[in-house]
């Protein structure tokens, strides 16, 4: 499911221009095919906080655990304390938007986990977090999926925050591909066939 850097860089996002200076950490297939305009239902489902049968995407085990753990090791070394995030250590990216983005659709602020959406348009969701370590950028975009349809991709960017952010990413860096980005994966997998199993019979 992990994809080439080259499935974001090769694609005309609007984000290339809003943070040319953050590093492309990792690009994901998402399991979730769909029509041409399904982006907004794959935002809904990231942004809400139902969970089907407890398999929703943030809240499954695995990644409920992992953040759990990243939670309380933020608490323990001060990663997460106030000032040190979006808004105050590192200024948010809807003051670099032009004005079409500025004035356009924001998109949700996640509940799960402290991501804050900057915005949606058709075929693309960004949404940010920052703490000591790091300013993040989850990307989630809509794309032909090869076959005549649409699926979800996932970017994460990120500007780290000094040594002290390149020594984080690079701790956490096995933790993210065995555990986390698997485990969230799987669950926005089940979640999205769970939705679409319940629009099916309305």
């Amino acid at each position: 499911m992990r994809l080439p850097s080259t499935a974001h860089t090769s694609r005309p996002w609007r984000i290339h221009e809003i943070a040319p200076d953050f590093r492309l950490e990792d690009v994901w297939a998402l399991p979730t095919p769909g029509g041409p305009d399904d982006l907004a239902r794959l935002v809904e489902q990231f942004a809400s906080k139902e969970e089907r049968n407890g398999e929703g995407a943030l809240s499954s085990p695995g990644p409920r655990l992992l953040f759990a753990l990243r939670w309380k090791l933020g608490k323990l070394l001060g990663l997460d304390k106030a000032g040190s995030g979006v808004g105050t250590r590192v200024a948010s990216l809807r003051d670099r938007l032009p004005a079409d983005l500025r004035e356009g659709l924001r998109g949700p602020d996640l509940q799960e986990v402290p991501f804050t959406s900057v915005y949606q348009t058709h075929d693309e969701w960004v949404a940010e977090m920052g703490n000591k370590t790091v300013h993040g950028v989850m990307h989630i975009s809509w794309v032909p999926d090869g076959a005549g349809g649409y699926r979800g991709q996932m970017a994460v960017l990120v500007k780290s925050n000094g040594v002290l952010g390149a020594v984080y990413m690079a701790f956490i860096k096995p933790f993210r591909y065995l555990g986390v980005y698997p485990a969230l994966i799987r669950g926005i997998g089940r979640e999205w066939q769970a939705r679409e199993g319940g629009r099916s019979v309305r």
